[in-house]
């Protein structure tokens, strides 16, 4: 794996903003950053939205455009009035933040979230003597199993972990949601509409209302129950926080934050030689482009948005060249920027404006790796992130604390799936060069997170880190040896076999630095969301109910050609599967063409529930399918309605199939996983539980990860709200000691 530092470009690292320990305030940070931003000149029409706004709709891309004046106009009266209310502000929230203090048995809680980290692995590698300071965590506090959610998947259970609640309350059950009127997939978590207002000019459209972004996730989280009782909070990378929550702290959102084409993550792969498209079915995975090579350089453009102003929604791009330099390296001139290149590296992130209209533009960053130079030239770029110090569209809160942390730390990924498991997947980027970007984003985390832990003395400090999860994803054919996907190359084989041992051992060191950075009155958690396991083989829902009869074809196929359901006959089609939790019925009145009655649909999904409990493997002769439920088996709540009728617990070793999740149907039930991604946990949540750690003794026999919250709340002296379902992990008699 490369180690070198990455090539300088001519992106300015911003100045530092120092900000008192004592004095962090989410209006004051935001007042000051405000002014400073006005300042400097211009940066506060993006950092308040008054650029385009990235939207998803489905599971596609688009901007919508907000007004710009207003939104700098509401901007700079919205800090003048902070600053001048602040000190009053302030007054309020320490006499209301009063009885908590007096109550609270510490006076910090930190959150360490590291996600996917498996029991198994750290049982065996605490017996190896190899992850020392968990070891110290686990002989002075507490170690126990954390029990996941159904189904394991980050969104859930990172959103029962925020509320305290199980999905049924929460109202997030998949990446994605299935949309009743075309039976299309949507983003589960947000739904981003553009204004209705526009005014047309020729080609141009030009906004007279704004967007509207709209956080699906139901419930509130802990953190506005601790703002409400005047406790200050820091919640970093939390999955399922966009759009952000408004509370009394910042926040930096995570998890389905879109890139700048407002994709889960899109790259783009320049090739010489080749067909230009996408390199995989779907919105994600990237783009092949095809450079034209013309003397001693090669030219392309890098796509960008969707236009929103454009009738046609052409998309904006900017043009680039790359030049030949010495020793196999090359140069990049992009945008104005001269970037060195050198096979094998990536350059610091780049910042890159799109022109969508005169006087109108949005900015992004990207990180360019070059893969050679020579005939045949082979450059990846990574998804164009949103530009956290001009984002052009809220991704923090206050909306500027992503500024601060760009001035404090530099640009750093702000996409909510940031590690870009698809261009490894797809051998556009190869094993050595995909750990190098999820290490560097894991660097760029451990400094917010530092910073954070510094400032914030007393209150809530959480961040996430999604390393553990997006490699062991990626490398758990290594650690695997009977997984279909495992490399015949024994070179590679020996070169990777030890990553994962490598990678915790690298959260281990995380883990000790947090500890060394605490003091006395500071409860440390250190927890995953879920656990990991090993993803042989694949199986096919809508496959299984073809079979089964609960599902048809149009023309009588045997296979669907098309993604997101379209091949479906729905006039004779009771049960259909997309995503990556279950099963829905297709019932009448709930469904665009159901025909399902609502009295006939329970009993169908216990039916077809029971039908696949025990579901075999034939090939192998092993159970597939741990257990199948009823949604109302596992969620209560008054958005249960919204979840799969059917969720799907698979053994270890299987999990859907790449097919189900787009809305496809194989030619058969079951069939090998042979793709990089070979590790996974959406399986039967009694079978990959995460793993809990804390600085003090717990009660933690039964620990789920709903308890975290009210656990929480208890230490910083906040009564529990009446609409959680976790309990308190503390021992009995602990008692107030401030």
């Amino acid at each position: 794996m490369t180690t070198s530092p990455c090539r300088t470009s001519t992106l300015r690292t911003p100045p530092r903003i120092v900000l008192p320990r004592f004095v962090i305030d989410d209006a004051l940070v935001t007042a000051l950053l405000v002014f400073m931003a006005w300042a400097q000149g211009g940066d506060v029409e993006a950092s308040h939205g008054g650029c385009p706004e990235l939207a998803y709709i489905g599971p596609g891309a688009g901007l919508a455009l907000a007004g710009s004046f207003l939104a700098i106009l509401a901007a700079m009266l919205s800090a003048m009035l902070a600053l001048l209310f602040w000190p009053f502000r302030w007054a309020w929230r320490a006499i209301r933040g009063r009885r908590a203090r007096r109550r609270a048995l510490v006076r910090r809680v930190v959150v360490l979230g590291l996600d996917g980290l498996e029991p198994s692995l750290v049982d065996q590698f605490l017996a190896e003597g190899l992850m020392p300071n968990l070891d110290r965590l686990r002989q002075s506090g507490s170690y126990a199993r954390l029990g996941t959610t159904w189904p394991p998947l980050s969104p859930v259970a990172w959103s029962s972990f925020s509320t305290g609640t199980n999905p049924g309350k929460h109202n997030v059950f998949d990446f994605i949601a299935r949309n009743t009127a075309d039976y299309r997939p949507m983003i589960s978590s947000v739904r981003i509409r553009p204004g209705k207002r526009q005014l047309r000019i020729g080609r141009y459209r030009i906004p007279l209302s704004g967007s509207e972004i709209r956080g699906l996730r139901k419930s509130r989280p802990f953190w506005c129950a601790l703002g409400d009782a005047g406790i200050f909070s820091a919640v970093l990378r939390v999955p399922i926080t966009f759009p952000p929550d408004h509370f009394h702290g910042v926040q930096l959102s995570a998890m389905c934050v879109p890139d700048l084409r407002g994709s889960q993550g899109m790259f783009c792969h320049f090739v010489e030689n080749g067909h230009a498209g996408a390199t995989s079915e779907g919105d994600v995975g990237g783009e092949r482009i095809v450079v034209q090579r013309n003397g001693k350089g090669v030219r392309a453009r890098l796509p960008g948005p969707p236009n929103p102003l454009r009738s046609d929604h052409q998309m904006a791009d900017v043009p680039l060249k790359v030049v030949a330099g010495k020793n196999g390296a090359a140069v990049l001139h992009v945008d104005g920027q001269r970037v060195d290149l050198r096979p094998g590296e990536y350059t610091d992130w780049v910042g890159l404006t799109f022109p969508l209209a005169p006087m109108v533009k949005v900015r992004g960053i990207c990180r360019f790796y070059l893969k050679r130079f020579e005939p045949p030239f082979e450059m990846y770029c990574t998804p164009v992130n949103i530009d956290p110090e001009k984002p052009v569209m809220p991704i923090s809160h206050p909306a500027v604390f992503s500024t601060y942390l760009a001035r404090q730390h530099g640009p750093f990924a702000t996409l909510g799936l940031a590690e870009d498991t698809w261009s490894l997947s797809e051998s556009v980027l190869d094993e050595d060069a995909f750990l190098q970007q999820a290490y560097d984003i894991d660097e760029e985390r451990q400094r917010m997170f530092f910073d954070m832990l510094g400032r914030v003395p007393r209150g809530f400090v959480s961040c996430v880190f999604d390393a553990p999860d997006r490699i062991q994803h990626m490398f758990w054919r290594f650690h695997d040896k009977e997984h279909p996907a495992r490399p015949a190359d024994e070179a590679l084989q020996a070169a990777h076999q030890h990553r994962l041992r490598d990678l915790y051992e690298r959260m281990d060191a995380l883990v000790g630095r947090t500890i060394d950075a605490l003091d006395e009155d500071t409860t440390l958690f250190v927890m995953s969301d879920h656990g990991f396991k090993s993803f042989r083989r694949c199986v096919d829902l809508n496959a299984w109910l073809l079979e089964q009869g609960y599902l048809a074809l149009k023309d009588d196929r045997s296979t669907s050609r098309h993604e997101y359901l379209a091949d479906v006959d729905w006039s004779r089609t009771r049960a259909y599967a997309i995503g990556l939790a279950g099963i829905y019925v297709n019932q009448q009145g709930r469904e665009a063409e159901g025909i399902v009655s609502p009295r006939e649909a329970e009993a169908l999904a216990k039916d077809i529930a029971d039908r696949l409990t025990g579901l075999r493997d034939p090939q192998h002769d092993q159970v597939a399918i741990h257990q199948a439920v009823a949604r109302a088996a596992v969620y209560k709540g008054p958005y249960t309605e919204q979840a799969p009728d059917v969720i799907v617990g698979y053994r270890e070793g299987y999990r859907v199939s790449w097919d189900t999740a787009i809305g496809k149907c194989g030619a058969g039930v079951f069939s090998d996983n042979t793709k990089a991604w070979s590790g996974d946990h959406c399986i039967h949540p009694e079978l990959v539980p995460g793993v809990l750690f804390c600085n003090r003794k717990l009660d933690a026999a039964t620990a789920n990860i709903i308890d975290i919250a009210p656990t929480a709340l208890e230490l910083l002296g906040v009564t529990k709200p009446a609409y959680m379902d976790g309990k308190s992990l503390l021992c009995a008699g602990e008692t107030s000691s401030n």
